[in-house]
């Protein structure tokens, strides 16, 4: 089954030329279904980008779903137009008042400056309250993992010396998570960052888990028991070149950044990348719908968190 998306969304167009099973809202209009009500809320700068690649893994999975991509009132966008906002994505004051059976939280360029410092962090743990009795399981992404865990059980980032760029190879921890079905022993996951949070703060709290794990990037997914969270540290939706275009980005800027690890062949920026991460991407996503949302949802979408009432 498809992913219901609004019929002139620029992504459209992208995921249609890859085969990706998308209905575009006219159509879907016609079907009698209840099909699962998924909100992004898409920080990124790079807005189509993300929604891409969002919408790529989304769509992978047998069940149909509508999208809702929301935007930070509290924030003005410097890389997409207002009126790309105005038509294409909520405010939290537009759909506060509605359930949702799931809700994807973006990572965000902000890592280097305190949580309290960033300009919509007011207005961003308004939404991760609300997530946890009008959400019935929400993804977090990067920073948007990082911000989470903070949020909700005080774990602190600490900052890095050097930034984290690059395909890190992660073991599991536990294999009977049902988030990890079908995973191999080792896979991989891309991380771009510049902060960290421990194992060891996240071992002390017992509602957490670390699922999987990585040498040398440390922690990759862990999952709560509260309102069915999982917090992915790296970003397993990048396309082949994300991490080359943000290292080329970084290079223009004066930066001097590092070559992203295990990334070009041959550690040499010429060569093109090669994807090793896909397949278990496709696999975290849509293990996470089918399991912690589809399967945990109420059929009367009114019902979710109800009854943690």
């Amino acid at each position: 089954m498809p992913i219901k998306i609004p019929d002139d969304l620029p992504a459209g167009d992208a995921l249609e030329s890859e085969n990706i099973f998308v209905m575009r809202e006219g159509r879907a209009t016609t079907q009698d279904i209840r099909p699962m009500e998924i909100l992004i809320l898409n920080l990124m700068p790079t807005k189509i980008e993300t929604e891409i690649q969002i919408l790529r893994l989304l769509g992978n999975s047998p069940l149909q779903i509508n999208i809702f991509l929301l935007q930070m009132a509290t924030h003005e966008s410097k890389n997409i137009s207002q009126e790309y906002l105005d038509k294409f994505y909520y405010t939290f004051d537009e759909i506060k008042d509605r359930k949702f059976d799931g809700m994807i939280i973006t990572g965000a360029p902000v890592e280097n400056i305190e949580y309290e410092d960033v300009d919509y962090w007011n207005e961003l743990c308004g939404i991760m309250d609300w997530s946890v009795d009008n959400v019935n399981s929400t993804l977090f992404i990067c920073w948007g993992a990082q911000a989470g865990l903070y949020y909700h059980y005080g774990i602190p980032k600490y900052p890095m010396k050097k930034k984290m760029s690059g395909i890190f190879r992660h073991t599991l921890n536990i294999r009977d998570e049902p988030l990890i079905r079908g995973f191999d022993d080792i896979f991989n996951m891309p991380h771009s960052r510049h902060t960290e949070i421990s194992a060891a703060d996240i071992n002390r709290n017992p509602r957490l888990h670390i699922i999987a794990e990585s040498k040398e990037a440390g922690v990759g997914i862990v999952t709560s028991e509260r309102a069915g969270q999982v917090f992915v540290t790296g970003h397993s939706e990048y396309d082949a070149e994300t991490l080359a275009y943000e290292y080329e980005r970084d290079a223009d800027r004066g930066l001097d950044p590092s070559i992203p690890s295990n990334y070009f062949p041959n550690n040499d920026p010429h060569n093109d990348p090669l994807v090793t991460w896909r397949a278990h991407a496709t696999l975290l996503f849509t293990n996470w719908l089918n399991y912690y949302v589809y399967q945990r949802t109420p059929y009367d979408i009114n019902d979710v968190g109800r009854e943690k009432q």
